[in-house]
């Protein structure tokens, strides 16, 4: 029985025209990268299973797709544990390793494993696919490329204003107008929580704020109320929400809420110092304002933090985000090591491009010139020119067979391809070409002699 083609659910095939706008999109962010500073990395596709569990949070756990085990390694299963329901270690059983659920963590573990052969600070970029167990829907897939970019080792606030910078070069240079680059403080987020007198529930503070586009302020309350936290505290927190103006005077807002908090103040006080760096040299592209209801549910960061929202006219989640992170090596026993890190949403920068039609149009590179295939003896005669062609760049096929022309011909148009030589006995004999404009349909000959020289001039001019 013939099995039905079709791609697993929240996976995609790219055509040659995507791959192509893809690479457009590639190449401009690591031009960016490169000229900040940032080397390239890359990790395996999938890492030990204790490696990626336990710091992105439990919803984050389990949307991490685990390998199972092959071979004799699944006779080890712990059939006991499944037979005493205890399913999470029966699981454990069955699977030691799972695939990619971001670049960050993988790269805190090649930091620590490579740490004597690198130079600190250390600047790195990444652009590889990673996997999550998560409901596909329209800009959100299983499989997709992340797009990272790192300093690890040093606490400089100068490098979060070197990190929202680089986002203003690179949504510059890829032509997308209109993008918002939203920014808190994981200090400020837990000043706030203990203001709640929550402090020991940040995680389930900082995961419902997180829900705010999604589910709206009276959603993130109610979800906060069904977690038990009280009528006053709720109170309080909606005090906070309704602070409004510019970035500087939220802050000049929050100064008397939080000020007997001095893990608070630490917060407000990197925030100002980071907006107060864009005074003499503001962003060029992109707007910086300052929301307090941005939380980022990762649990690693400890800093300012950042998500970036895409133009209005386009809607569409956040396009990409990240922010300080302290200590996250530790967890592979490099500790006091910290580092500031945002990602780039590639698959979503992908989808804001193409609905603004900002890709460039003669982006596809395509086949210049086809050589038409009549007999042998003309194929043994140009195929040493086809090469030469190739060397000066020129795209260039030969037709396989000496099919009829009219196929030929419907070959170069389905392929757009622009111009075609036709050799055949009677050009031989000639010792001539025949160069066939496909656009004009304008034919005209050539010394076969000259027919690097013509083709060169023609097609690169």
């Amino acid at each position: 029985m013939a099995i039905k083609p079709a791609t697993t659910k929240g996976t995609r095939d790219f055509s040659s025209k995507e791959i192509a706008r893809r690479n457009f999109i590639k190449n401009c962010l690591q031009n960016v990268f490169e000229n900040f500073g940032f080397q390239p990395i890359e990790t395996p596709t999938f890492e030990r299973l204790e490696t990626l569990t336990g710091v992105y949070g439990e919803e984050g756990d389990r949307l991490v797709f685990k390998v199972l085990n092959s071979g004799e390694k699944v006779k080890k299963a712990d059939l006991a544990a499944l037979a005493a329901g205890d399913y999470q270690k029966f699981s454990r059983s069955l699977s030691e390793k799972a695939l990619r659920y971001d670049l960050t963590v993988p790269f805190a573990r090649y930091v620590a494993q490579h740490q004597n052969e690198l130079s600190f600070p250390f600047r790195r970029y990444q652009i590889q696919p990673v996997w999550r167990a998560d409901r596909p829907q329209h800009g959100r897939f299983q499989e997709f490329y992340q797009c990272d970019v790192d300093i690890l080792g040093d606490r400089s606030l100068w490098q979060e204003v070197e990190m929202l910078t680089l986002y203003d070069q690179a949504f510059s240079d890829l032509g997308i107008k209109g993008v918002t680059l939203k920014i808190n403080h994981r200090k400020i987020l837990a000043a706030m929580a203990t203001l709640l007198q929550a402090g020991d529930r940040l995680s389930a503070f900082t995961v419902a704020m997180d829900k705010m586009d999604k589910i709206g302020r009276e959603g993130v309350l109610e979800e906060l109320k069904n977690n038990d936290f009280s009528e006053e505290a709720l109170h309080t927190l909606e005090t906070v929400l309704n602070i409004r103006g510019s970035a500087q005077e939220k802050l000049q807002q929050l100064e008397p809420l939080l000020q007997n908090q001095p893990e608070g103040r630490e917060g407000l006080n990197e925030m100002k110092f980071i907006l107060d760096s864009f005074k003499m040299q503001p962003l060029q592209n992109v707007h910086l304002e300052f929301d307090l209801t941005l939380a980022r549910g990762l649990h690693y960061y400890t800093g300012m933090i950042v998500e970036v929202a895409a133009p209005a006219e386009v809607k569409m989640g956040s396009i990409g985000g990240g922010g300080r992170y302290d200590d996250l090596t530790a967890t592979f026993g490099l500790k006091d090591m910290s580092g500031i890190g945002i990602s780039f949403g590639f698959e979503r920068i992908y989808l804001v491009m193409e609905a603004l039609e900002l890709f460039p149009p003669d982006i596809e590179k395509s086949t210049q010139l086809l050589f038409l295939n009549f007999d042998e003896a003309a194929v043994q005669r140009v195929f040493p020119k086809l090469l030469e062609l190739r060397n000066r760049g020129i795209s260039t096929e030969l037709y396989p067979t000496a099919a009829k022309l009219k196929k030929q011909l419907n070959y170069a148009d389905q392929k757009k391809i622009p111009w075609v030589v036709l050799i055949g006995s009677t050009e031989l004999e000639k010792e001539e070409f025949v160069l066939k404009n496909m656009n004009s349909g304008e034919q005209t000959p050539y010394p076969l002699s000259d027919l690097v020289a013509v083709l060169k001039d023609k097609i690169i001019a």
